[in-house]
């Protein structure tokens, strides 16, 4: 007796699934911080200090404050802004 079992799976809903968790998870990470230091900075962007003031860093929109010595981000709109930034960066 040989018996077999299909499962056929919708990619398009296993992906939107995904993207729903990846959001969720996204929201939790940014309700840590409300602020980012220039560390954070480098670590979300993936990008060196020299690299992000080549970039962005004087752009007249991008959201910093400095605070005796120390530059910090307002997380959410830095966030914005970088989203905006690459999206506007030739391929």
């Amino acid at each position: 007796m040989n018996s077999s079992l299909s499962i056929q799976i919708d990619e398009s809903i296993v992906m939107d699934q995904i993207r729903k968790q990846i959001n969720e998870m996204v929201k939790e990470a940014d309700a840590e911080y409300i602020y980012w230091d220039a560390k954070e900075l480098m670590r979300r962007t993936c990008m060196s200090w020299n690299f992000i003031q080549e970039q962005f860093f004087f752009n007249p929109g991008f959201p910093k404050h400095k605070i005796g010595k120390k530059w910090y981000f307002p997380a959410r709109e830095t966030r914005s802004f970088l989203e905006d930034w690459i999206r506007k960066q030739p391929s």
